[in-house]
């Protein structure tokens, strides 16, 4: 049973993003750029030497809270840069804890002729029986795949339709068709998904509860031994 994601015919929309080229990269310079509201940044590609740079960090949050971070392409033109504008990719974004600081962005040039990896987020679509009717569970195993393909072809999302699936019933990664320009990199056919009965969420939380309270009882009493040690001494 091949599962079709949804390809529809686009083309592909480059976010313009500013940026201005710096030299320095201590400590002193990074948190001088965070204090003025930039965030540190970098992009290389195979054609070309690594370029430092900044970018404003509302521009930044813009595009990723607008976009995401996979699968996004720009426009980069940087100040100070040989190039006008470059086009690259999004590559990785580093943030704090609470996804509420930007620390550092990761830009990569890209060939627009040339097939590349990018992740790509995984969304069930249709009704499924089992789910709706009998009181089943859809396990998304895999929310995020790896597509190898041109810049152009890449898919925003995977749609895995679910609508004819029963309980038991799984869909695994060489079920999944995403057309003859995107590939789907992988050595082993794992499951992307699964409908399972309503018993096994039941006894998976009951489970973690079990290991829950045998860890609470574990440490109260090593806490009534070391109390015990205390008074003895």
């Amino acid at each position: 049973m091949n599962q079709h994601a949804a390809m529809e015919d686009k083309t592909l929309d480059l976010i313009d993003l500013k940026a201005k080229a710096r030299k320095e990269t201590g400590k002193t310079e990074v948190r001088s750029l965070r204090r003025q509201k930039n965030v540190p940044g970098i992009v290389y590609g195979p054609k070309m030497d690594p370029l430092m740079l900044s970018v404003d960090m509302s521009d930044l949050d813009k595009i990723v809270r607008e976009n995401g971070y996979s699968g996004v392409f720009l426009k980069l033109a940087v100040d100070g840069d040989s190039k006008r504008a470059r086009t690259v990719m999004l590559k990785e974004v580093q943030m704090d804890t609470f996804a509420i600081d930007y620390y550092h962005v990761d830009f990569q040039e890209i060939d627009m002729d040339t097939e590349l990896t990018v992740t790509v987020p995984v969304e069930a679509v249709g009704e499924c029986k089992a789910v709706k009717d009998e009181g089943a569970f859809l396990q998304v195993i895999r929310r995020e795949l790896d597509v190898i393909c041109k810049p152009s072809d890449t898919p925003e999302v995977i749609e895995v339709d679910i609508s004819g699936l029963e309980l038991g019933d799984s869909i695994h990664v060489e079920e999944l068709d995403l057309g003859e320009n995107v590939q789907i990199p992988f050595e082993t056919n794992f499951t992307v998904l699964t409908v399972v009965p309503p018993d096994t969420e039941e006894e998976e939380e009951e489970e973690e509860l079990e290991e829950g309270e045998a860890l609470e009882e574990g440490e109260e009493a090593e806490s009534g031994t070391e109390d015990a040690e205390e008074t003895s001494d």
